[in-house]
């Protein structure tokens, strides 16, 4: 009989929870390791939406890659979101696990899988560990260089459409070859993309003031992403460790719902490239 435990410990091999950063909170949130398992459902955000996917499909485990419960909490009673969700779990027989920042860090991880989603040949880390082989973030290359107009059309190609859709900063025709990526908000590695030497850093929730000020600098172009479609290429990969790890007596399955909070666009008002809509 596979168990969740069985699930668990191919997870933690693939995405050591050591690399998970101090204030993470990562790994089985709730569910029982020895309960029969016979599908996973995997997806980006533990929401109600993805919830309720898994239950309605007789999944017995969800991996999430964002925490549920990522800040102290002194309870889960069900007159709260998270703790409704919870006990929503629990009552369906539904574990939750989840693979946060030691997913980021691993070797292949969260943004190995970005940089194949958008057509990259990675060539190490962005932030590397003493491993030299995990770490934060990627470098990579392009099969051949390719003017930024054209990249990002490549990005946006890559990965699912949101209602924030594919931001870029910089020159339309700068010539892209080396590029760095970085799933989920990554403002904070601005100055490491500039010191790698890349064309364009490509991550997500870049703010005004950081962006502006890294161009200014003369930094890299920029490429913002939803947080949520810079990081779903992950599901996919999470998948295929699960089902290597757990063959063909367990499905696996990914969510296709978009978690992103932004739901829309106003009609008629300036799209966030800087085109009328209406």
């Amino acid at each position: 009989m596979t168990t969740v435990a069985d699930a668990i410990a191919a997870l933690d091999a693939a995405y050591p929870p050591a690399l998970a950063e101090p204030w993470d909170a990562v790994g089985l949130v709730c569910g029982d390791p020895a309960d029969e398992l016979t599908r996973v459902h995997v997806c980006v955000d533990p929401t109600e939406s993805t919830v309720d996917e898994a239950i309605d499909a007789g999944a017995q485990l969800i991996v999430a890659h964002h925490p549920l419960l990522l800040r102290g909490v002194h309870g889960v009673g069900t007159d709260t979101p998270k703790g409704s969700l919870v006990h929503r779990m629990v009552r369906a027989g539904v574990a939750l696990f989840c693979a946060h920042t030691n997913a980021d860090s691993a070797d292949p991880g969260v943004s190995d899988a970005l940089a194949e989603a958008i057509g990259l040949k990675v060539t190490g880390p962005l932030t590397p560990n003493a491993d030299g082989t995990t770490g934060i973030g990627r470098v990579g290359t392009l099969d051949q260089p390719e003017p930024f107009a054209v990249f990002v059309e490549r990005v946006a190609r890559a990965l699912p459409a949101t209602a924030g859709g594919v931001r870029a900063a910089g020159d339309p025709n700068r010539r892209v070859e080396t590029v760095a990526v970085s799933g989920g908000a990554g403002d904070s590695y601005l100055a490491t993309a500039a010191a790698a030497g890349v064309d364009v850093y490509v991550t997500a929730d870049l703010r005004h003031h950081p962006a502006s000020e890294h161009l200014a600098a003369g930094g890299p172009a920029l490429v913002d992403l939803s947080h949520w479609a810079s990081e779903w290429p992950w599901c996919e990969q999470a998948a295929g460790v699960l089902r290597a790890a757990l063959g063909a007596t367990v499905d696996v399955t990914v969510s296709e719902l978009r978690t992103d909070p932004w739901t829309a666009q106003a009609a008629g008002a300036p799209t966030r490239t800087g085109r009328f809509t209406g």
